[in-house]
């Protein structure tokens, strides 16, 4: 992982108090699935990730928002909390065609050019499992989707080479990237993520593959975690991580030993899977501290860092990927100390400006 370390601390602050810092990039959002800006929704218990699905397709049944009023609720809250661009993952399957991907589109639309949005063609009721999804996933991908989805070809699908085959498939014909949903743990949750990163290489989409969640590489015990991380490195396939209530959360300084780059993002926001989430990547900065026991100013910086530029990189938005310091044309600013001090108290920003511009939240 790229040390950026220099570039967050030292000379952040101004005689005046106001603590600049990259814009920050949430790297894995379902603005689709949201309930932001409505009222309070309660919730049914899932113990599964079918259970989970099911609950999450009558939730989207029953919403009478259309999917960009809610989704817009949400981008218009976490621009004015300084995130500055996003990886949207958003339901595409045979009974909702690609309307998420339209809703969400246009939503991103309104707030350009402040809020820089990638959409993911997501197939979380089954690509191979849900006949027309296929097909559903192209139409997306010439209606505002940017990036081909997947999710466990194994635990949800049962047929790793067969769905690996169909995204791989797809993103070639079109020529995008793919970010996978992978919560498999164990031994076969390693097992699919060291074919992921083969068919990268062998695709020549080094540095355009994601692996999402990944819940295996939060198991230090497994004995093949090692050699997985070295050829998740060797593909540089990316990893996105969301710290998120008991899920696993990798070792981040092992994950820096091995070479391999993590971003992290919001995942559900209000939604049918969770009644948490606000739409603050610094709140997300927050909990990775929490989760991964951070302690030191570097530790707590690394954790903002991968909130912003690291996210940037991954999304390739070269003006949110560098950082030069206090006068830097896009930044967010805030009261306080330091980065280290705005991760652990999670104030929002007084100031969001990109270009130079100042963003008006009124």
């Amino acid at each position: 992982m790229t040390d950026t370390t220099a570039e967050l601390a030292g000379d952040h602050r101004s005689a005046t108090g106001i603590v600049a810092a990259p814009g920050l990039v949430d790297a894995h959002i379902h603005p689709d699935k949201s309930s932001w800006g409505g009222p309070w929704m309660s919730r049914r218990r899932a113990g599964s990730l079918p259970e989970f699905i099911a609950n999450d397709l009558a939730t989207q049944r029953a919403y009478t928002r259309s999917v960009e009023e809610r989704a817009h609720a949400l981008l218009s809250t976490a621009l004015a909390q300084g995130t500055l661009a996003m990886r949207a993952h958003v339901d595409v399957s045979s009974e909702l065609g690609t309307r998420n991907v339209e809703g969400v589109r246009a939503a991103a639309e309104r707030l350009a050019p402040w809020l820089t949005v990638q959409i993911v063609a997501f197939p979380q009721f089954g690509l191979l499992t849900n006949p027309g999804t296929v097909e559903a996933m192209a139409a997306a991908l010439d209606s505002g989707a940017d990036l081909v989805g997947g999710i466990d070809p194994l635990g949800l699908e049962g047929d790793v080479d067969g769905h690996l085959d169909a995204v791989f498939g797809l993103a070639e014909r079109a020529g995008r990237e793919i970010d996978i949903h992978l919560h498999d743990g164990g031994e076969p949750g390693l097992a699919q993520i060291r074919e992921i990163a083969r068919r990268t290489r062998a695709a020549g989409l080094q540095g355009r593959v994601t692996v999402s969640h990944a819940f295996a590489l939060g198991d230090a015990s497994l004995p093949t975690l090692g050699a997985t991380l070295d050829t998740v490195a060797d593909a540089g396939v990316w990893i996105a991580n969301c710290a998120l209530g008991d899920d696993p959360v990798p070792d981040l300084d092992q994950l820096g030993r091995h070479g391999v780059r993590l971003v992290a993002g919001s995942d559900g926001v209000r939604d049918s899977w969770t009644p948490f989430g606000s739409g603050s990547m610094v709140d997300r900065a927050h909990l990775l501290a929490y989760r991964t026991g951070a302690m030191t100013d570097d530790e707590l910086e690394r954790c903002y860092r991968i909130c912003s530029t690291e996210g940037a990189s991954l999304i390739g938005v070269p003006d949110l990927a560098e950082f030069s310091g206090p006068e830097h044309p896009t930044r967010v600013e805030f009261a306080g100390e330091s980065i280290a001090q705005i991760v652990v108290d999670r104030p929002g920003p007084v100031s969001v400006i990109r270009d130079g511009l100042v963003f008006d939240r009124r």
